[in-house]
């Protein structure tokens, strides 16, 4: 679960900073360090496979200046993830459990 959700991570954090930055090829540095954090902090993650979307999760593990840039990107990014990773979209907005087993 948690290497899916980094790739999702990734992702969004890579159309944002693509669409934001104007990066096309590599994150810029702010990106880039908000993608390290976010994936340390999936390693760190107490609910491991039982892990819920941020949002309605009962521990807050970002520090607020992290925390409000994902917020950021999520929500610029959010709608467009249906254009370029659909099913990842799909994954994340709808359902957390194995659709297929």
């Amino acid at each position: 679960m948690n290497d899916r959700e980094k790739k999702t991570v990734s992702k969004m954090i890579r159309i944002y900073c693509c669409l934001k930055h104007k990066q096309k090829y590599k994150l810029c540095p702010d990106c880039c360090e908000l993608e390290e954090y976010a994936h340390s902090r999936l390693e760190c993650c107490p609910f491991g496979e039982n892990k819920p979307v941020c949002e309605k999760c009962t521990v807050h593990c970002y520090k607020m200046e992290y925390s409000q840039k994902m917020k950021e990107v999520m929500r610029f990014v959010g709608p467009r993830m249906l254009f370029y990773h659909p099913y990842d979209a799909f994954l994340h907005f709808f359902g957390r459990k194995k659709i297929i087993k």
